[in-house]
């Protein structure tokens, strides 16, 4: 592939705002400037790397996109109320069409999938591939058997007419439970806690299928996915 094309693609503007990079010496192959806009190189290889500005890039023909989701940001392009996750990415990605894999309320942190690859966003938001999740929530009230017991067995949403139901729910604190489930809804950890009885004042997603949030990913800092992840993801 050429050398504006590998820009073009990776999200550095128009192709005339990538030939104009090129062309300025702002873009470096293994620490060598290049000039050529029309340069080929093996993108094909998974080690292919360039440099805009001195900042290395991996070539990804698909992003898959992990971010530690802090609190205070909407998962939306055009935020209401708060910032957006996507002013924690570099703008490249915008460029290139990524979107969140489903969403988390603004005060919910943690694990957040991110990708331009549309079956990939569709299998993992989709209620049909029944993906689980997990949260860690934080309550008002102490946790009891009744309501981990009613979790599990399923509690009434309102506005739904049969009941959603936990494939796990486990206390780790006396104020601290881990939830795991399948579905997506509106809501969904918060409504169904508070259907037991409770009330969630603090939500964290930990895992996404057979993927954990790193313990090293600081909030508000994100990754690529690797073979390896994407691995997990779809084993869980």
């Amino acid at each position: 592939m050429n050398l504006e094309s590998i820009l073009f693609t990776q999200g550095f503007g128009s192709r005339r705002q990538c030939r104009a990079l090129i062309n300025d010496a702002r873009v470096s192959i293994g620490g060598t400037l290049c000039t050529d806009a029309d340069a080929d190189f093996p993108t094909d290889d998974a080690s292919f790397c360039f440099s805009v500005d001195g900042v290395v890039w991996p070539y990804r023909e698909r992003a898959y996109l992990l971010l530690n989701k802090p609190a205070g940001y909407e998962c939306s392009r055009d935020p209401q109320h708060h910032l957006s996750v996507f002013s924690l990415l570099p703008p490249q990605f915008a460029e290139r069409g990524v979107q969140c894999v489903g969403r988390l309320d603004q005060d919910t942190t943690g694990l957040l999938l991110l990708s331009d690859d549309g079956k990939f966003v569709h299998m993992f938001t989709s209620p049909k591939r029944k993906v689980p999740k997990v949260y860690a929530a934080t309550t008002r009230h102490a946790i009891d058997d009744a309501q981990l017991s009613a979790l599990r067995n399923g509690v009434l949403l309102h506005g739904e007419s049969k009941p959603v139901a936990a494939v796990a729910a486990d206390a780790r604190g006396e104020h601290t439970l881990a939830l795991t489930v399948m579905e997506g809804k509106y809501h969904q950890v918060k409504r169904m806690i508070a259907a037991a009885g409770n009330r969630c004042e603090a939500l964290h997603r930990e895992r996404v299928g057979g993927l954990a949030l790193p313990a090293t990913l600081a909030p508000g800092a994100w990754q690529w996915l690797d073979e390896t992840d994407l691995g997990s993801l779809r084993s869980g």
